[in-house]
């Protein structure tokens, strides 16, 4: 069996893809796996912020075009790049187990905290949300906006000598960045950012009708992971969400029991609503779906 197996071309996009090769090609590894590097819109565009581009799926629409075609037969996502809704015809297969889903600031010039940073510290982020939560913290903070893969980002902090960027601790991970930079690194907990929908998880789409390539994909699920992301994407497309309005949620089970978090701010980040709602773990996306109605809800009220 040949496999196509399509991705952005950034080496943390590659470095998730070939990852998912590995564990495919341990279980199966008389199957042929081929990378199929493809560039997509948000990759293309790099001096404008994502939020006024004025798409959803900017950094998935070409790949899943590819796939529709029968160009590729599987695409490795960053999961959090996925847009609430599906194109017809495809579908995720099972989740990986899921990479650390913390957001991290990564400090300059011998800072050792967020508490540590003078007033108008240049703090730099492609986020609302991460924008949005930090400001909320310290409005004493210059936040400006940054584009570019993990390495430019880290790059253009030196060359701009900015005080700090904050980017996804599962990145920096994947990237061997924790430890290049951990005397530089504050992890923020999600009590103080709630992170991305579906942070740190990886998105297999695959055509609806490739069952077979479904049935490989068992490998590497991990059961606890899959509930969560369902419940965080029910919370997403809930809210309608798109990179013009900050917004986090996140979900975490023990045992039979699920909590799910949930943000959601307006678009200039003036009003930013928080809520948990807890239930059975079995019912993860009807408790998605419950806490965006909720926050919904409460944020026409404070609008007003």
């Amino acid at each position: 069996m040949n496999i196509i197996v399509g991705t952005r071309g950034s080496k943390l996009a590659l470095r998730q893809t070939n990852w998912v090769i590995s564990q495919l090609k341990e279980k199966y590894p008389k199957h042929c796996y081929k990378i199929k590097m493809i560039r997509t819109t948000g990759d293309k565009i790099q001096n404008i912020s994502l939020d006024k581009i004025g798409e959803k799926g900017v950094f998935v629409k070409e790949i899943e075009e590819q796939l529709l075609n029968g160009e590729i037969d599987l695409a490795v996502h960053s999961m959090k790049d996925m847009p609430g809704e599906l194109p017809r015809g495809l579908m995720f297969s099972w989740t990986p187990r899921r990479e650390d889903f913390r957001d991290a600031l990564i400090l300059n010039k011998g800072y050792q905290s967020l508490e540590d940073l003078p007033k108008g510290a240049i703090i730099a982020t492609g986020s609302k949300r991460r924008a949005c939560q930090l400001l909320s913290i310290r409005e004493d903070l210059n936040v400006i906006s940054i584009r570019g893969n993990m390495d430019t980002r880290l790059r253009k902090m030196k060359e701009k000598n900015l005080d700090g960027i904050i980017l996804a601790m599962a990145g920096l991970k994947r990237m061997g960045f924790s430890e290049i930079y951990k005397e530089q690194i504050q992890i923020l907990s999600p009590q103080i950012m709630l992170p991305s929908p579906t942070q740190g998880a990886l998105g297999l789409e695959i055509r609806e009708d490739n069952d077979k390539l479904h049935n490989l994909l068992e490998c590497i699920r991990d059961d606890q992971s899959h509930l969560e992301i369902i419940a965080e994407r029910a919370f997403l497309k809930g809210i309608g969400g798109s990179c013009h309005i900050p917004m986090g949620a996140l979900c975490t089970i023990r045992e039979k029991n699920l909590q799910i978090e949930g943000l959601l701010g307006n678009e200039d980040g003036t009003i930013l609503i928080r809520k948990k709602i807890y239930g059975d773990k079995n019912k993860a996306k009807d408790l998605g779906k419950q806490l965006a109605k909720e926050i919904l809800k409460e944020m026409k009220v404070n609008e007003r």
